[in-house]
């Protein structure tokens, strides 16, 4: 091939959507379990699925080691991938979501939180997954040859017990219809920030 022919490309990928991946390193306890079975008995109905009444999980004794290792995933989220400065972040709500034999999670996202996450109490990696959807309008709708991050109109995620999620609150995301028996549990949770967001000198500072 004459070398004037050669194409030297690359291609960037610019304002990307981070979604972080971790794995709690050890198995729940026994108080941790008996946590998750007595809030299963206090449930309310969802479109497809139930969640706890209890939408504040992470704030019982039980759940107070898990909650540190989990803020431990959201502070390495926030300094690595956000790098904000003078703020904090901190989880507002969290609770647990049920998910049996021929139920699903509608399509949604979280309002009034920066950050949400998910951390998988119970799931099949075989064939559990979390479903991202792209909400970006695009004029056109052609044929796709070969799917991948940047022409995709949604990505399917494996998920699997201990695996923990973080994610733009903003970002749509749902769950298909099981398929399989069992009760597929997650434990779902919002994060927003306290501190000093923007700059006195700029007229711009909010203090939370």
């Amino acid at each position: 091939m004459n070398s004037t022919n050669k194409i030297f490309d690359s291609v960037v990928s610019l304002f990307p959507t981070p979604v972080y991946f971790s794995k709690l390193q050890r198995q729940l306890s026994k108080k941790e379990k008996d946590l998750i079975i007595k809030c299963s008995k206090k449930i309310i109905k969802n479109e497809s699925n139930v969640y706890s009444k209890n939408t504040y999980v992470l704030e019982t004794a039980s759940f107070k080691k898990l909650k540190k290792e989990i803020l431990l995933r959201v502070q390495h989220y926030f300094d690595k991938v956000l790098c904000y400065k003078n703020v904090k972040p901190y989880i507002t709500q969290s609770w647990l979501n049920y998910n049996v034999k021929n139920t699903n999670h509608h399509k949604h996202d979280h309002p009034n939180s920066l950050v949400s996450g998910v951390f998988y109490v119970n799931a099949d990696k075989k064939n559990d997954t979390i479903t991202f959807l792209n909400q970006n309008y695009s004029p056109i709708s052609p044929q796709i040859r070969e799917f991948n991050t940047w022409n995709a109109s949604n990505w399917d995620v494996s998920v699997e017990t201990g695996a923990i999620f973080l994610f733009p609150s903003s970002l749509m995301h749902r769950v298909k219809n099981k398929k399989e028996n069992g009760t597929r549990i997650s434990l779902s949770f919002n994060v927003f920030i306290k501190g000093i967001l923007g700059e006195k000198e700029k007229l711009t500072e909010l203090i939370l």
